[in-house]
């Protein structure tokens, strides 16, 4: 009996700690040769506050309508941002945040090689040429289109500071070479030695980039609502050198964020308003 008991007890600690693993998210080691030093916990800490993190979308217990997202317009000039984004990588932004906020988001690749022309007929407003698309498969339930619009990319403001100990401890060499004497001279040259050798440097950037959404009627193809949002990219620099000791970080949140994340902005406007 005692045994049994035993045996009872393994299985179900067994099943625990099984049931616990199965449901664990896996995890993976950094391979970089630095892993766990002050320079990598510096760098991971700012690369922390850059990582997805998930919105918790206001009406997202109820199960929105059916839409398709297609993609949208980049109209900044910004050479930058023009070479790294394209409107599709957008609506595959779009594509999932719309997903987690519970609406039927249908696949843009349902309609194959005429997303073009099933694009362009909603740009342009055309109701018939909309309908013919409507009426195939899946996309016979569509009831909104949504497209999300890149307007601006501009640095607005930028700053920087320093300080070069250079001049400074020319000083105090001749400071130390006017004192008259060998210890005073000595003293002098170890300061500006020390002095001089102190730079130090910090930068910042800031941009702003704005985006706007259209929620348009699938058979009508009349815009229903839409929206524009901003957010601030900042990036910046700093450095240390004292002695032959130098210290340097920068980092600051991507376009690849920024984006996704006035995404989100935008479809926690949409779940909250027009679900």
């Amino acid at each position: 009996m005692h045994a049994l008991r035993q045996t009872a007890i393994s299985v179900a600690l067994y099943a625990v700690c099984f049931a616990g693993a199965a449901q664990a998210q896996p995890t993976f080691q950094s391979a970089s040769p630095t892993a766990g030093s002050a320079t990598s916990q510096a760098a991971n800490a700012n690369a922390d506050k850059g990582m997805y993190q998930a919105i918790e979308y206001q009406n997202a217990a109820k199960k929105g309508p059916a839409l398709v997202v297609i993609p949208g317009e980049i109209k900044s000039s910004n050479a930058t941002f023009v070479q790294k984004f394209g409107p599709t990588n957008i609506a595959d932004f779009a594509e999932v945040e719309l997903s987690r906020a519970n609406f039927q988001v249908l696949e843009r690749t349902n309609l194959g090689p005429l997303l073009n022309e099933f694009t362009l007929a909603y740009n342009l407003g055309d109701p018939n040429k909309a309908r013919q698309y409507l009426g195939m498969g899946k996309l016979r339930s569509t009831k909104y289109v949504v497209k999300f619009d890149i307007l601006k990319t501009e640095q607005v403001a930028s700053a920087q500071q320093g300080f070069d100990g250079g001049s400074v401890g020319r000083v105090i060499g001749i400071l130390g070479a006017f004192s008259g004497s060998v210890g005073g001279a000595v003293a002098g040259a170890v300061g500006e030695t020390a002095v001089g050798s102190v730079k130090t440097g910090e930068s910042t950037g800031v941009w702003i980039i704005g985006m706007r959404y259209k929620v348009m009627d699938a058979e009508t193809t009349e815009q229903v609502a839409q929206g524009y949002t901003e957010e601030k990219m900042e990036v910046g620099a700093t450095g240390t050198s004292v002695m032959g000791v130098s210290q340097a970080q920068q980092g600051g949140v991507g376009l690849d964020t920024m984006v996704q994340r006035l995404v989100q902005k935008s479809v926690w406007e949409i779940d909250s308003k027009y679900k």
